[in-house]
């Protein structure tokens, strides 16, 4: 949902009169930054176990990595180096990496996924043991789960 949010908040930039003060290109080389930012930010969120500093670096880096390999295109093909655009470029995956940072539970060094943790007045239909790391003192510890039936 907050994904969603972000790129209509895009789109509606992208309609605005700012759009006719900078150039197209530009624009294009943000958007390119934007979605290789958010690649390689997932990609170092996964590798990372969810770790904050890396999740940025992925987000920028993948868009400076698809910056590069765009101007080295166009300085084979038409011979022009651009740093402009991939300023641009790169300014799309910054800006995907402060989103993440900005809209995603943290704990600690690292990000809190959907469902990572365990209310304690949590209701289990299955008579089971489990062992659970104690997220205080780093222990790990039987916990006896009574069905509620």
């Amino acid at each position: 949902m907050r994904m969603a949010a972000f790129l209509f908040f895009l789109l509606i930039l992208y309609g605005t009169p700012l759009k006719a003060q900078l150039e197209n290109d530009k624009i294009l080389h943000f958007g390119a930054g934007v979605v290789a930012g958010a690649g390689g930010a997932f990609i170092a969120s996964e590798l990372s176990n969810q770790n904050r500093f890396w999740t940025f670096t992925g987000s920028v880096a993948g868009s400076l990595l698809v910056g590069l390999a765009k101007e080295v295109i166009d300085e084979r093909n038409s011979n022009s180096w651009d740093n402009g655009d991939l300023g641009a470029t790169v300014l799309g995956g910054i800006t995907v990496g402060i989103t993440i940072e900005l809209f995603s539970k943290k704990n600690g060094k690292r990000y809190q996924g959907k469902g990572q943790h365990i209310k304690s007045n949590q209701t289990i239909t299955a008579a089971t043991e489990f062992l659970l790391m104690d997220a205080e003192t780093k222990h790990i510890r039987p916990v006896n789960i009574h069905s509620h039936e």
